[in-house]
C-alpha cells in the first residue's frame, strides 16, 4: 500500500461528502436523534441504560453501511472506480482511503451519540474511552462491510434491498432481544458467526463493568478481523471494468 495515494483517495471522498451537507447530517446527527426517542420512548434511565449499549453498535454499523455502499456504488456505476482502476492506484489504497474518509464522519458520529446518551441518563461503569473504541470499530465494520456489499448490486434501490440481508439478522441474533446464550442452538451458532455480536457484547462489558478482561479483547480481535476480511474481499470485487 501506498500512503501517499491511501491520502488522496481520502482527500477525495472527504471532498465529495463536504458538497454532501445532507448526507454527513444523517451520518453525524441521526444515531444521537435515534437515542434521544429511544430515551423517551421508555421514558425510563434504568431501560434506556440496559440496551443503549447494544444499539450504540447497531445505529453506527446501520448507517455506515447505507450510505457507505450507496456511495460506493455510484462510483462504480459513474465509471469513476473504472478509471481510477486504469491508474497506479492499487485496491487496497482505494479502500483502505474510502475506509479512512468515512472513519473520520463516524468518529464524529459516535462521539456525538455516546456524549447524547451519557447525557440522557446513560449509566456508564466503564472508561468512556473503551466504549468509545468498540463503537468506533462497530462503526468501521460498516463501512467495510458496505464497500464489500456494493459489488453485488448495480442500482442504488439494490443496495438498499442489501441491508436487510446484512444488517437485520445481526440486529435479531446480536443478544439485544434476548441472550444470546438462552438461544435456540442453531441461532446461537449463527450469533457467534456475525460480528455485531461481537460489538454488542463488548459495549454491554464496558457499560455494566470497570475492569475490561479477555473477553473484551476477544470482542474487539473478532470484530478487527471482519473488518480486514470485508476488506480484502472488497479489493477481491473491483476489477479493471465495472461496469
Amino acid at each position: 500500500m501506498n500512503p501517499a495515494l491511501i491520502f488522496a483517495t481520502m482527500r477525495r471522498v472527504l471532498l465529495q461528502l463536504r458538497h454532501d451537507p445532507r448526507t454527513v447530517a444523517l451520518l453525524v446527527a441521526m444515531p444521537s436523534l435515534l437515542m434521544v426517542l429511544l430515551r423517551y420512548v421508555f421514558d425510563s434511565k434504568h431501560t434506556f441504560s440496559s440496551i443503549a449499549p447494544a444499539l450504540l453498535g447497531i445505529f453506527p454499523f446501520l448507517l455506515m453501511f447505507l450510505v457507505t455502499s450507496i456511495t460506493t456504488l455510484r462510483e462504480r456505476s459513474s465509471g469513476t472506480l473504472e478509471r481510477l482502476m486504469t491508474t497506479p492506484l492499487g485496491k487496497l489504497d482505494l479502500l483502505v482511503g474510502y475506509a479512512l474518509a468515512f472513519s473520520l464522519v463516524a468518529i464524529l458520529s459516535v462521539v456525538a451519540a455516546i456524549g447524547v446518551s451519557v447525557a440522557l441518563g446513560l449509566h456508564l461503569v466503564g472508561s468512556f474511552w473503551w466504549l468509545l473504541l468498540v463503537t468506533g470499530l462497530d462503526a468501521l465494520l460498516g463501512i467495510a462491510t458496505g464497500l464489500f456489499a456494493s459489488a453485488f448490486a448495480r442500482t442504488e434501490f439494490q443496495a438498499i434491498q442489501l441491508m436487510p440481508v446484512v444488517v437485520l439478522p445481526q440486529l435479531l441474533l446480536c443478544g439485544l432481544f434476548h441472550p444470546r446464550g438462552e438461544m435456540a442452538t442453531v441461532l446461537r451458532w449463527a450469533s457467534n458467526g456475525l460480528p455485531v455480536s461481537y460489538a454488542v457484547e463488548a459495549l454491554q462489558t464496558v457499560a455494566r463493568s470497570s475492569r475490561i478482561g479477555g473477553d473484551y479483547v476477544r470482542d474487539l480481535l473478532v470484530v478487527g478481523a471482519f473488518v480486514v476480511g470485508a476488506l480484502a474481499l472488497g479489493a477481491a470485487t473491483l476489477r479493471r471494468r465495472t461496469a
